[in-house]
C-alpha cells in the first residue's frame, strides 16, 4: 500500500541524490499501475505520483519548488541544510 510518507521519503531520497529521477519516474509509473493506496479523499497521492510519473518529460519537469509543494501536500516541510565540503 502506498502512503504519503512512502512517497515523501521517495521524493527525499531524490532530492538527496540518493536515487535518479530515472528511477524515481520508473517507481511512481509502477506504484500507478500496480499499487493500492492509503484513504486519501483529496487524491494527493494520485496527483503526486502521477505528476513524478512525468517528471522525465521536458514539458513537466520536477523543480524544487514542485518538490517542495509536494512534500507540503504530503505533510511535511522541506528544510535546506548545507555543509561544508572537505
Amino acid at each position: 500500500m502506498i502512503t504519503k510518507k512512502i512517497i515523501a521519503n521517495k521524493l527525499l531520497a531524490y532530492l538527496q541524490h540518493h536515487v535518479s529521477l530515472a528511477d524515481l519516474v520508473e517507481w511512481a509509473e509502477q506504484s500507478l499501475l500496480n499499487s493500492s493506496y492509503e484513504d486519501d479523499e483529496a487524491h494527493t497521492i494520485r496527483n503526486i505520483l502521477s505528476h513524478l510519473g512525468l517528471a522525465d518529460v521536458k514539458a513537466f519537469g520536477l523543480e524544487w519548488k514542485d518538490c517542495e509543494s509536494m512534500m507540503v501536500h504530503l505533510g511535511f516541510k522541506l528544510e535546506v541544510k548545507a555543509l561544508a565540503v572537505a
